[in-house]
């Protein structure tokens, strides 16, 4: 008897916090409906047959239970009872899988006037390239990728020469007009997936895959990587907003060409040598760093790093925070730098200057340290520290130690890389949550400074 209650309430239970439980699919954003459907059907299907199973149970428990008297009779076949069986797991199946077969068919087949935009996914960001005017986006080739052409354009197709980069991990897209998005990864398998569009599909190596939808209202939704790509897989985050036609063309028109990428023209030392005076009187001279000043160590690091460092001060998304008390001093300072020419000017003044180690400060086990950096840090950072490009990760060996505790203490509290023009302070902020003590952080920051 308590066998047979307890299968009673596990039914009742189920049934209860199935329409009870909050957690159930996000308000649908896009045409697909359908899939909405064929999951519930499918939640209808295998719920009745969860009752009717368990109940039945229940029942034979009861029904069948031992009594004095009585023996157990031996049936090894029932040919009406499996006639039955087959009939209705067949019909339950069939009514699972049919319907999903024509959503599929409606999914492989993309409408004529959808838009083409291509998804580029790589550890651990999601970049966008879209048609030009000439509404065909140009070839693209593996070998061609690098630092200054990361979408591995081909540089002497015409069609790519207009090619509208987006390079944030933001995509926009225009409401009520159906998209086609082509994925391709250039490392490892990703995967997109917008849980309101109830579209996703894999981004697999050495193959262009697509999905293609219809936004049904405006709003920002997550894009989430729903394969295991790497310990950075948690922070592969990325936003889609969908809008009204004007203010997605003029996102559009806010975006650079490759034509433009590609042309963009070194900046000048010397200019960039008068510029840095107002620089020195805090980083020194030799952009050596002054503790005394909190002003960390410039001379080093990668020219495309300061640029988009030096951009987000003047942009807001660094500097703002009320507790970031020296990056509110440091943001006016930027401010001087009037335009982007001005920051590449400087930057490539700084990269001339000599790269000498800054003195260690921060005490800690460098044992210890050495299994945080090789586990998280080194995958991004490099495994000497010294930074890649490719990963937007910065140079580490040889900074200034006071700084880099600073800043993984910032990350962690949320007062640096929590404004959403920060994507890439986003993913570190996540990072730095593997460090849950101070003491972690200074071992790993001791074991940074042990490498040359």
């Amino acid at each position: 008897m308590v066998v047979a209650i307890v299968l009673a309430l596990l039914v009742v239970g189920s049934v209860v916090f199935h329409l009870l439980s909050p957690w159930y699919f996000t308000p649908i954003a896009s045409n697909w409906g359908a899939m909405d459907d064929t999951i519930s059907l499918t939640f209808w299907v295998t719920g009745i047959v969860f009752i009717v199973v368990n109940l039945f149970m229940a029942y034979c428990v009861i029904r069948y239970r031992q009594r004095k008297g009585q023996t157990a009779k031996y049936e090894p076949e029932n040919n009406k009872l499996e006639v039955w069986l087959v009939g209705l797991t067949s019909v339950g199946v069939a009514a699972m899988l049919a319907p999903g077969l024509f959503v599929w068919a409606n999914f492989v087949h993309v409408p004529d006037d959808a838009a083409v935009i291509e998804v580029v996914g790589k550890q651990w960001t999601f970049s966008f390239r879209l048609p030009g005017k000439d509404g065909r986006l140009g070839t693209v080739d593996s070998r061609y990728i690098s630092d200054k052409n990361p979408f591995g354009v081909n540089p002497d197709d015409p069609n790519g020469r207009d090619d509208v980069l987006a390079s944030g991990s933001e995509l926009h897209l225009p409401v009520g007009k159906p998209v086609k998005l082509l994925l391709r990864s250039i490392d490892v398998l990703h995967n997109f997936a917008v849980p309101q569009f109830r579209a996703k599909m894999d981004l697999v190596p050495g193959l262009v895959t697509y999905i293609w939808l219809t936004p049904t209202r405006t709003g920002k939704f997550d894009i989430l990587c729903n394969e295991l790509c790497g310990v950075g897989h948690y922070a592969m985050r990325g936003k889609v907003v969908v809008e009204d036609e004007p203010a997605y063309q003029a996102w559009v028109s806010g975006n650079p060409t490759f034509a433009q990428t590609s042309a963009r023209a070194t900046g000048d030392v010397a200019a960039g040598k008068q510029s840095y005076a107002v620089c020195a009187g805090c980083h020194g001279i030799q952009a050596e760093g002054n503790p005394a000043l909190h002003a960390p160590k410039l001379s080093g690091l990668g020219d495309w790093y300061l640029q988009r460092q030096l951009k987000y001060y003047k942009q807001g998304a660094r500097g703002t925070h009320d507790k970031d008390v020296f990056g509110k001093m440091m943001a006016p300072m930027a401010a001087t730098l009037v335009d982007d020419a001005a920051i590449d000017n400087v930057s490539a003044y700084i990269k001339t200057l000599p790269d000498s180690p800054a003195p260690a400060t921060v005490q800690g086990n460098a044992n210890n340290g050495k299994r945080l950096f090789v586990t998280t840090c080194g995958t991004c950072h490099g495994p000497a520290g010294r930074g890649v490009q490719s990963m937007n990760a910065p140079g580490l060996t040889g900074m200034s130690d006071w700084y880099m505790v600073t800043q993984l203490k910032n990350f962690k509290q949320g007062i640096r890389g929590a404004h959403p023009q920060d994507m890439y302070g986003a993913q570190m902020a996540l990072m730095s949550n593997t460090l849950v003590t101070d003491q972690a952080i200074n071992d790993l920051v001791a074991y940074i400074n042990t490498l040359k």
